[in-house]
């Protein structure tokens, strides 16, 4: 119907000639008159045809579309994009230990299997979880929220996460450049190192050529070693201050100092125990100095970073003599370079020295053991060189050796010790 209304179109336009009888002797005007009348009639005529044509037109265009098959499509498929990512670290450890006669000579441990989770809620917030496996079991390592901009320059995190009392208490295990936490950490904090429950402010600002940071951070006080005698919870004030500065293209100095408040309440002196809260203070200095060739950054560069720690926590002698302080301190240093794009090479010294006290003998959980020692002029320390070589970003290799010593602190320990970490999964050995 459609091609026949256009052909009826086309006739009427370009088809239809007049033929008009030759006549005598004939006045023009009344023909030309007549002849503008047809002309006017036909383009009317043909007009309206047009507007026929295209009505049928369009009427059949319309009972065509309502002949289509209506297609209907879903999101559903891509709903997987909300998934978080979930990657998986492996911790391999083989140690030979010579010196220790309270611990085997060779050892191997699978030391944690880590389910890491990252997920980036909105445009605003992320969270990210990391849950260690072991052949103890598993456990909660960290799992936070962090908003970003709640202020200007400033983010807020949630959950439970490793605090940032210097540099390395941040890090997870397998992401370390040494086997291990420093000796001091783990004598202050434990061997899981200060990770608890709370809430982090985080905020920064520039002036001149020097970035400001500022932490603060208040968590339940369930540390159990700074604040075993927590009963109450009261909880733990964090706060931290850095400084970062870039001297050339190349190197750059960071700095930084923190302190942790917490409390303790329950105390054992003789046959009683009683309720008196007392405080305990942490505090720490950090400083890292990086030369990072611009445009080698990825074959050399050599970085300096030490840490110290001083405690200073008030407690009730287990003997009955009344209060007393603890001031136990320590820190590490380490020298650390990379010799080509796979390779790295570095050395660490680490020293800790307890509160040294006789009651300390005896006095079982009165007190704790790392802090307070009984003794004089003890101390504790521990020199080691490593190699790890990067087979990939997702697989590494370290052999390391380290020779542990000191006075009153137990024997001296020769170690060598294999470490193989493995990572499948997009985030690959994240250290926080």
């Amino acid at each position: 119907m459609r091609v026949f209304s256009l052909l009826l179109v086309f006739v009427l336009a370009f088809g239809v000639t007049e033929i008009t009888p030759v006549r005598g002797q004939q006045d023009p005007a009344p023909e030309q008159a007549q002849k503008k009348e047809e002309e006017r009639t036909q383009e009317e005529d043909l007009e309206a045809l047009r507007k026929a044509a295209a009505a049928e037109a369009e009427a059949e265009e319309e009972a065509e579309k309502s002949e289509e098959e209506t297609t209907f499509k879903s999101g559903e498929l891509a709903l997987q994009a909300l998934n978080p990512e979930i990657s998986v670290t492996g911790d391999l450890l083989g140690n030979y230990q010579s010196g220790n006669d309270d611990a085997v000579e060779w050892d191997t441990v699978f030391r944690s299997l880590g389910l890491h989770f990252e997920a980036y809620l909105d445009p605003y917030s992320r969270f990210k979880a990391a849950v260690p496996f072991s052949a103890h079991g598993a456990e909660l390592g960290e799992a936070y929220f962090t908003r970003y901009g709640i202020l200007p320059n400033t983010n807020i995190t949630l959950g439970k996460f490793h605090q940032q009392f210097g540099v390395v208490n941040r890090w997870h295990k397998h992401a370390l450049d040494w086997f291990d936490f420093p000796l001091a950490l783990r004598a202050v904090f434990g061997a899981g190192a200060l990770n608890q429950v709370g809430l982090s402010l985080e905020s920064g600002a520039s002036t001149g050529p020097v970035t400001h940071g500022v932490v603060l951070e208040v968590t339940d006080g369930d540390n159990d070693v700074i604040f075993g005698g927590n009963a109450r919870n009261r909880p733990s004030i964090l706060g931290r201050y850095t400084a970062y500065q870039d001297l050339s293209s190349s190197t750059y100095l960071d700095i930084g100092v923190t302190g942790l408040l917490g409390w303790n309440d329950a105390w054992t002196v003789g046959d009683s125990s009683f309720s008196d809260p007392r405080v305990a203070l942490v505090y720490g200095a950090d400083v890292v100095l990086m030369w990072e060739p611009t445009g080698r950054m990825r074959y050399r560069n050599i970085q300096w970073r030490s840490e110290a720690y001083f405690v200073d926590k008030e407690i009730y002698a287990p003997d009955g003599s009344g209060l007393d302080r603890l001031k136990p301190w320590g820190l590490y240093t380490l020298l650390q370079a990379k010799v080509s794009r796979a390779v790295e090479v570095g050395i660490r010294y680490d020293y800790f020295t307890p509160e040294a006290r006789a009651y300390a003998a005896g006095a079982g959980d009165a007190v704790v053991p790392p802090l307070v020692a009984a003794g004089s002029d003890m101390y504790r320390w521990l020199a080691g060189s490593w190699v790890t070589w990067w087979q990939s970003p997702f697989v590494k290799f370290r052999v390391g050796y380290s020779y542990e010593s000191g006075r009153d602190l137990g024997p001296d320990i020769h170690s060598v010790t294999f470490q193989t970490v493995f990572a499948a999964g997009p985030h690959k050995h994240e250290r926080y």
